[in-house]
This record gives structure tokens, sequence and C-alpha cells, in this order.
């Protein structure tokens, strides 16, 4: 009976909503004297760690994790658009990162704090929680598989054998056939990210949110001896 070799590489993705939010806070001031960029920092920092104890719950939310930079300080030396050097510059800055599990919650806590003279809001990263992204993955991996079982028996059939049966799967380029392509790894769970300006205060309407789905794939190659 005639065999035939057939090497193929599998794909799958799928798309969930996003259950966690990341964001990134900055607090930074400058003045013209050490002490009052130093003392303006900490001051406004204070304010933004007291809002986020007050809605840290590892459990229940809607903070579940923080986390606080060190106090930073620097000077500056700017230069005028004479070539003269101006007089020195201080900077204080500290950094919180912080994931929520509600993201009605973040928006509301974006435009509280970004109301606070000195502070600033980065981006925000939205992403599936870690037990969510493990099953997620089994489910892609192995529907991957099943991707390249189907391609493997059409490859087989267009040439008039009727039936494969897998004799190696391996993540992308272990089968050493350099089959696949470019690109990352077996699976990839991607962040979406977000860029969120700071808020306004005052009678604003109020800020909404929406979180972006995350997309789980994954690849797999794979030898199938058809007959």
């Amino acid at each position: 009976m005639t065999e035939t070799v057939i090497t193929v590489q599998g794909r799958f993705s799928a798309f969930y909503p996003a259950e966690r939010a990341t964001v990134e806070v900055s607090v930074h001031r400058e003045a013209a004297r050490r002490q009052p960029a130093f003392a303006g920092t900490l001051a406004a920092s204070e304010t933004v760690r007291e809002s986020i104890v007050a809605l840290h719950d590892p459990s229940a939310g809607p903070v579940t994790w923080w986390a606080s930079d060190s106090i930073q300080v620097w000077t500056e030396k700017p230069w005028n658009n004479e070539g003269k050097q101006l007089p020195p510059v201080f900077h204080a800055r500290i950094g919180f990162t912080v994931k929520f599990s509600d993201f009605d919650a973040l928006a509301q806590w974006i435009e509280a704090v970004s109301a606070t003279d000195s502070v600033s809001i980065g981006q925000v990263t939205w992403a599936l929680t870690e037990a969510r992204t493990t099953g997620v993955t089994a489910e892609v991996r192995s529907r991957a598989v099943k991707d390249a079982v189907a391609k493997a028996s059409v490859y087989a059939q267009s040439i008039g054998l009727g039936s494969v049966h897998a004799v190696a799967i391996a993540d992308p380029g272990m089968l050493g056939d350099q089959v696949h392509s470019g690109g990352g790894g077996a699976e990839a769970a991607f962040m979406r990210v977000a860029k969120i300006g700071g808020g306004s205060g005052g009678s604003e309407p109020a800020l909404s949110l929406k979180p972006e789905d995350i997309e789980v794939s994954a690849v797999v190659d794979a030898r199938f001896i058809a007959s």
C-alpha cells in the first residue's frame, strides 16, 4: 500500500471579552527648586494612593492589585532658543499601576484622579484572568490540531488516498522542516492597549470605556502518514 508523508500547519484563533484592565498613572511635578517638586509630588501621590486603597480588594475588586514606584527626582538644565542655558528645573515623579475587575469603577476612578493636579493617565491594557487564559489556550490548541488534521485529510484525498494518521505534532519549527511561517510561538494571548487622556472634571459627561476583546491563538506543526 502506498504511503505518503504530509506535513502541515494547523491554526486557530478566537476572541474573548476582557476581564481585567490595568491602568498606568503618573504623578509628576516640576519646580524651580527641589523641595517644592518633591513635596508636591508626594502630596498628589498620597491622594492617588488613598483612592486606590479605598477600592482595593484582591477577591471582590474593583481593584484587585496595585503597585507604585519609589519617587524619582532629577534635574534638567534647559536651553532657550538663543542657545543660553536657563536655570535648572527640578522634577519629581511617582508611577502607579492599578488592575481593575470592574470597568465602570475604572472609568469613575480615572475621572476622579485625573482631576488631581500633576496626575496624568497613561495606557489601559485589557486582558483575561490567568485562569481564563489557561482554559481558552487549551481550547484553541485543540482546535489548531483539528485544523491540521482537516488540512492533511484534504491533501490526502486530493491525491487519491483515503486516511491519515498523525506521527508527530509539535510547536512551530520543532519538526525541523521549516514549515512554519514567521511569527510568534505556539500560542499567544494578546493584550489590547488603549490610550486614555486625562479627565477635565466638572460637569462633563461621564467617561465611558469600551474594553477590547482579547485574541487567543494557537499554531501547531503536524506530520501525518496518508494511505
